[in-house]
């Protein structure tokens, strides 16, 4: 086989390659890959994350998964996005109802189609999120979050007249805010499960506009939002931070796509809840605190 041919690999798409040629996940350090800066004085490595095996779940969807002939989509992509015409094939799959992996400026997303109400019920399924748990959304633009919330606030009752000008200087950032949702954003988003879920009254959605190269050009390729959650291990309250090891634990419950930018910092996004009369900090991460917010300890009320 050429070296041209072993570079596309049987998918046809430079960039693209199938598991079968994946670098083995032994040759990492799992303190590495899995190391979390938040908090930082807790450090588990995940020594048995690579023997973890789980019984697939694609037989319980209630709609047909989403399939391929060459099985999971793997493309390697540079951090900076100067390779973007690589994404061309992920932005087509998610248009179709794939759910995939992709990079941000803080953790690697599960993401899906806002507009696939399939799709977002089997990224529930894949990530095993908890019916109580509402979702966040990956925008382009100030637009989108027009579109699918409320809204910033105009003021608040420390006597800033502004929020948004404000939330400008933090967007594209490591910041997740909660909006009030509008009508037009999926029920599943925000309410899923019983009408007693601690969440079925709390119409609220988390936003986010993240500063990554490649983020940025699968949603300008894609023309409409994204469904997020962060990956961690489905045993261990941490994120993955390399896609090669997601790829070998969350690709047999159901991905349809890989997008690797490089390993990640284990650096989740703040998140400000904007619902209130002031921004209140219930999760300080990556995004520095502004002197407009509120700091509050609170657990993420948000699977973002």
């Amino acid at each position: 086989m050429s070296l041209e041919a072993k570079a596309l690999g049987h998918t046809g798409v430079a960039g693209a390659i199938p598991l079968s040629f994946r670098r083995s996940i032994s040759s990492f350090p799992p303190r590495l890959l899995f190391r979390s800066a938040f908090p930082p004085q807790v450090h588990r490595p995940f020594q048995t994350l690579a023997v973890v095996k789980r019984s697939p779940k694609r037989l319980k969807y209630s709609s047909p998964r989403f399939t391929k002939k060459d099985g999971l989509l793997y493309v390697q992509v540079d951090q900076l996005g100067s390779d973007s015409w690589k994404l061309d094939p992920v932005a087509e799959l998610l248009k179709e109802g794939a759910v995939g992996v992709i990079p941000t400026d803080t953790v690697y997303a599960i993401v899906c189609d806002l507009s696939c109400h399939s799709a977002i019920e089997r990224l529930r399924r894949i990530k095993e999120i908890e019916p109580s748990k509402p979702l966040s959304i990956i925008c382009r633009s100030f637009h989108d979050i027009d579109t699918y919330t409320t809204g910033f606030p105009r003021g608040n009752s420390q006597g800033l007249t502004d929020i948004f000008r404000a939330v400008k200087h933090c967007l594209p950032g490591p910041y997740t805010f909660i909006l009030a949702a509008s009508k037009q954003l999926p029920k599943q988003c925000t309410r899923y499960g019983t009408a007693t879920s601690k969440y079925a009254s709390r119409k609220n959605v988390g936003v986010r506009i993240p500063d990554d190269s490649v983020c940025q050009a699968i949603l300008e390729k894609l023309d409409r939002p994204l469904i997020s959650t962060s990956v961690k291990s489905p045993k261990e309250n941490e994120w993955i931070l390399d896609p090669v090891i997601i790829a070998d634990v969350y690709g047999p419950e159901g991905l349809d796509f890989v997008v690797d930018a490089g390993v990640r910092v284990a650096y989740p996004s703040t998140v400000v809840d904007m619902t209130e009369s002031a921004p209140r900090i219930i999760r300080q991460g990556k995004g520095p605190k502004q002197p407009w917010m509120i700091a509050e300890d609170d657990d993420s009320a948000l699977d973002d």
